[in-house]
């Protein structure tokens, strides 16, 4: 029997060639990852313009002939302008906040934006009286409200991050204490309003694309467009920012400045969507959580369109089926938050820790 002599040099060459082949720097696994996700987005984006188009003409009550069927659809049209923008603005500012914070559970919602929200309109009521609040409506008033969660949200950043302290995990714990505290606040205002105050308030107090006034869009596309377009360019670098502190660090990174710039956008973001709808707390975390299994990828540039797909589908199929097959026009976004909570505790139960 012959006797092949053992080579070291030769085993070590393949072992790490086969290694090669299996490692890659793409941002899909294979190519059938790959053209899943497109095949996937593309049916997305299409259900979604198919919801838009039942909401804009399904049990249209004025005929297409009448003089009165081009207001109807406006009408509908600015609604439907109101799901796009919260749509944008809660899937992008959420995956974000999350590569960030290196936490897939806590939501930009449960560090304060709309319980400052909530416990600005309800000072409102509580200091000057329901006409008050009726009347603060128009451009001024949103302007008003994008502004204040904008400057507080700053204050906590730049107090928490740029500080002494520097430490993000902090900032998410004060943030959530803070929350929590102004929810507090709040429910004891209401608590002392009369009943037909407490009911004009409440109307405001629920998420609805009702609550979006047209005066709102001339101040809020502009806006929204400018953060996701500098988000989508800062993709690459929350590539880098997910990895980890350390990891960011070594590869010639600033995590904290570059952590500051992504918050702002996203306390922007969260801010313009609150201010034009109202509350919608779990609705970011559904549409970030299913973003992740929809897209398996590290890569922000896909992460994002197709976290705007699913965001901007729920929105419009949601008020689909509920307007026009179920007649319940009022519990849409009790629906979409229910939903967005029992996944919030599948996934909490699941990972065991926040």
């Amino acid at each position: 029997m012959k006797v092949i002599p053992y080579d070291s040099n030769i085993n070590i060459e393949n072992n790490t060639g086969l290694m090669n082949k299996n490692r890659t720097a793409k941002a899909f696994r294979s190519k059938k990852e790959e053209r899943r996700y497109w095949i996937l987005l593309i049916t997305l984006f299409l259900l979604g313009i198919l919801a838009s188009y039942g909401l804009l003409v399904y049990k249209n009550p004025v005929p297409v002939d009448s003089p009165s069927f081009i207001p109807v659809v406006k009408r509908r049209m600015y609604a439907l302008l109101a799901m796009l923008i919260s749509a944008i603005c809660q899937s992008l500012s959420t995956v974000t906040f999350h590569s960030i914070t290196n936490n897939k559970i806590i939501t930009p919602s449960l560090l304060g934006f709309e319980a400052l929200y909530s416990t600005i309109q309800t000072a409102t009521v509580f200091f000057f009286g329901a006409s008050t609040l009726i009347k603060l409506t128009g451009a001024k008033s949103f302007v008003f409200q994008v502004i204040i969660m904008v400057v507080m949200c700053l204050i906590l950043y730049g107090w928490l991050l740029a500080g002494k302290y520097g430490n993000l995990q902090l900032m998410l714990l004060v943030g959530v204490i803070m929350g929590t505290g102004l929810k507090s606040l709040s429910s004891f205002m209401r608590r002392v309003l009369s009943p037909s105050e407490f009911d004009i308030l409440q109307a405001r107090l629920f998420g609805s694309v009702n609550n979006a006034d047209p005066e709102y869009f001339p101040i809020a596309i502009p806006i929204v467009i400018i953060a996701a377009i500098l988000l989508l360019a800062f993709s690459k670098k929350l590539n880098v920012i997910s990895l980890g502190k350390d990891t960011a660090t070594s590869l010639g990174m600033n995590p904290r400045s570059s952590v500051i710039y992504a918050l702002i956008l996203v306390s922007i973001l969260m801010s313009v969507s609150t201010a034009l709808v109202g509350p919608l707390t779990f609705y970011g975390f559904l549409v970030a959580t299913l973003s992740y299994q929809a897209a398996p990828t590290y890569d922000h540039k896909y992460i994002f369109p197709m976290a705007l797909a699913i965001g901007f589908l729920v929105l419009t199929g949601s008020y689909f089926f509920m307007y026009h097959i179920f007649n319940a026009q009022g519990v849409v976004s009790v629906i979409i938050e229910m939903f967005g909570g029992i996944t919030f505790l599948i996934v909490v139960l699941r990972k065991g820790t926040l």
